[in-house]
């Protein structure tokens, strides 16, 4: 594992809560969140333009994977008991989602704008 790496695992370690015997499958997310990072960057930006924005997107990137795999938060959703329901969380929000939005953020000036086109416009 490369010294960037390794720091990306320390930063995803801290923001995912992981133990220390689930840092194996983290170990394998890291390089690979930092390898779709960088596929994304814009023609002649490089991961060392990025600087740290690079490192800490692909530590929330691999924590937010690692957070899919064991299945979101772990907490209730919603339960009903009788006439009174309760749910938790807004429409759609979860702590993966947010981390991947912050890093959307971080990386935004360095990568490439995806999923945007004109379509029929007429001037």
């Amino acid at each position: 594992m490369s010294a960037v790496d390794e720091e990306i695992l320390e930063l995803a370690m801290a923001v995912s809560g992981a133990a220390e015997e689930e840092r194996a499958l983290l170990a394998r997310l890291c390089p690979a969140a930092r390898r779709r990072w960088e596929a994304r960057l814009r023609q002649g930006v490089t991961a060392e333009d990025c600087g740290e924005a690079l490192l800490c997107a692909a530590a929330l990137t691999a924590a937010a994977d690692f957070s899919a795999c064991r299945g979101g938060s772990g907490q209730v959703e919603s339960f009903t008991v009788g006439e009174v329901s309760v749910r938790t969380g807004g429409a759609g929000s979860s702590p993966s989602g947010e981390l991947r939005e912050t890093a959307e953020e971080l990386m935004a000036p360095y990568t490439a704008m995806e999923g945007f086109c004109f379509r029929g416009v007429r001037g």
